[in-house]
């Protein structure tokens, strides 16, 4: 058995969570990964309120007592404050407030008994975080899908962060195998948090059309990018593009989003292929680990294949490394 704080004091059967992906990880998806034994993450985006206690009751259907957490954007709920009061009164085990200052938040959750999370992208990052009071970060790289850091890769951004702070500390970025887990965990992580490798579950909110290009796709088919964000006129920190598998559109308008934003007919297209389901034009947000994920599975199969392929891995290693 792997043996982390997730594992020891959270009782996890696997130091695994899934990232909470807005508009992918649900609560099906969040349940899933819970009963296989990590810890499932429900993604809120610009959502309403009453979708978070939509899908923490499919969480809890038939499982009151199950352990999930709640993963929220900064920015969103200082924009719809009713996100972080619904999202508190449902009392999840864990709540995770990244892309926005959280500091205003902790004392609240923590005088709730939730435990508290962020992602990091630096040194300076992780230390405030730390000082702010979080349980737990996620040291987030560059490989990661969706919306991450654009100058610093995971595994030197983990080395910085476990150096830096005291708090557990998983490996978010690039890691989708039992291959991947080992290796972050070796280093000192205290888990991970993925989102690539579970894209392809039947139980996230993906279509199938989404699912088959992520199927599709190589480690080399992914671009950091904000072509969607000014597109949608969404505000994220410009510090943070999204990593998406490229396309038509993405060829087409990355470097040139000034542009993109004052052509009515481009921004027409994009509309109409989100409605579509058209992935030539639509995004899918997907790190550079998406050349792992080639088969659909079941998020419990994924969760299981995770934890016990990293320690299979790490027991023959270190068996031959240190004799």
């Amino acid at each position: 058995m792997l043996r982390t704080i997730l594992t020891e004091q959270w009782g996890l059967k696997y130091p695994v969570l899934n990232a909470p992906m807005a508009y992918i990880a649900h609560g099906r998806l969040a349940k899933a990964v819970s009963e296989a034994g990590g810890l499932g993450m429900l993604g809120v985006g610009r959502n309403t309120p009453d979708f978070i206690e939509r899908e923490v009751a499919v969480i809890r259907q038939d499982a009151p007592g199950l352990k999930f957490g709640i993963g929220l954007l900064g920015w969103a709920i200082e924009n719809e404050p009713q996100l972080f009061e619904v999202t508190l009164a449902a009392r999840p085990f864990l709540v995770a407030i990244s892309a926005g200052d959280i500091s205003p938040y902790v004392g609240r959750l923590k005088e709730a008994g939730i435990l508290v999370a962020t992602q990091v992208h630096s040194r300076e990052d992780a230390l405030a975080a730390e000082a702010a009071g979080v349980d737990l970060m996620a040291a987030q790289g560059t490989e990661a899908g969706g919306h991450t850091n654009k100058r610093v890769a995971t595994l030197p951004l983990l080395q910085v962060v476990l150096e830096a702070v005291r708090v557990p500390v998983l490996a978010s970025g690039g890691v989708a195998s039992g291959r991947g887990v080992a290796a972050v965990l070796a280093a000192g992580a205290a888990g991970i948090w993925s989102g690539t490798a579970f894209l392809a579950c039947p139980e996230t909110n993906a279509v199938e059309a989404a699912r088959q290009r992520v199927l599709a796709a190589r480690e080399t088919d992914t671009i950091l990018t904000s072509v969607y964000d000014r597109a949608n006129n969404l505000p994220w920190p410009e510090s943070m593009p999204g990593r998406a598998l490229r396309n038509d559109f993405t060829d087409r308008w990355d470097g040139h989003e000034q542009s993109l934003v004052q052509d009515q007919a481009a921004l027409a297209e994009l509309k109409q292929a989100v409605t579509a389901k058209n992935y030539n034009v639509a995004n899918i947000y997907a790190g550079e680990a998406v050349g792992m994920v080639n088969r659909v599975r079941p998020a419990a199969e994924v969760v299981a294949s995770l934890g016990e392929e990293a320690e299979a891995i790490l027991r023959e290693r270190f068996r031959a490394l240190l004799g």
